[in-house]
């Protein structure tokens, strides 16, 4: 797992989604003009992979903090692993309820005016 995710942040870092032509426009945005909750991912991604971390987090702020929360998790499960205990995460569905809620609002609000300062 750990090498796809780092095979692909490498290839973002190296491949720029700030030139055209490059990657796939996401449908939502190119059918509606909506900004789907991971518009501005890519770029997020070659930001943080460059350090950038404010533009990382201007072009999609979840994302962002998603790369991080990732990081946290895996350095958990390596500490556990380390000593011989699995790592079971379990999330009750008022957890999965709240982050589809985040997500939802997140999406509604970078496509109001006053929440342009979240649009990528």
């Amino acid at each position: 797992m750990l090498a796809a995710v780092a095979g692909a942040f490498a290839y973002v870092g190296t491949v720029d989604p700030n030139e055209p032509g490059h990657y796939p426009v996401c449908p939502l945005l190119k059918l509606t003009g909506t900004y789907c909750p991971g518009c501005g991912g890519l770029r997020s991604a070659h930001a943080f992979v460059h350090g950038d971390l404010g533009a990382a987090f201007s072009a999609n702020a979840v994302a962002t903090t998603g790369y991080f929360l990732f990081a946290v998790v895996w350095v958990l499960w390596l500490v556990r692993a380390w000593r011989g205990q699995p790592l079971r995460i379990r999330l009750a569905p008022a957890w999965w309820w709240g982050i589809g809620a985040l997500l939802l609002v997140f999406t509604v609000v970078r496509n109001l005016p006053f929440g342009s300062a979240l649009a990528p």
